[in-house]
């Protein structure tokens, strides 16, 4: 059986984000959940980064906006976090578009406006 990519740091990055839905459980602003995210991550020596700014190409030339990740971990997982009634397919959409955007492989969806955390795993092949 093949082994998942980054299958270690994404298990380490959903343990962290499960407790912050165990402490706070559902019912705030994905911004909360953000905030307590970003403490969870630090507490398990997670490398991370937040609110990355990322430019917009259009033909090769970088558009007057761009769109801000809410983390990416490690430097190869990014983070999108929801708290919803439930995760739609325009959202998996966007990860991906972010992921390509990015350059990166991994991204995970992550709600917390569920009674249970619910998260999707989306790969982008580069």
């Amino acid at each position: 059986m093949s082994k998942l990519l980054f299958e270690e740091e994404t298990f380490k990055v959903i343990g962290a984000c499960i407790n912050v839905h165990k402490k706070l459980g559902s019912g705030f602003s994905a911004s909360v959940y953000c905030l307590a995210l970003e403490k969870e991550l630090l507490k398990a020596n997670i490398p991370f980064e937040k609110q990355k700014k990322t430019p917009i190409y259009y033909d090769g030339e970088p558009l007057d906006t761009f769109f801000i990740v809410d983390f990416v971990c490690y430097d190869t997982i990014l983070l999108d976090v929801k708290a919803v009634p439930f995760i739609q397919d325009q959202m998996k959409q966007q990860v991906v578009k972010y992921l390509k955007t990015l350059n990166l492989e991994v991204g995970i969806l992550l709600n917390f406006g569920e009674k249970s955390l619910k998260w999707k795993r989306l790969i982008h092949t580069i």
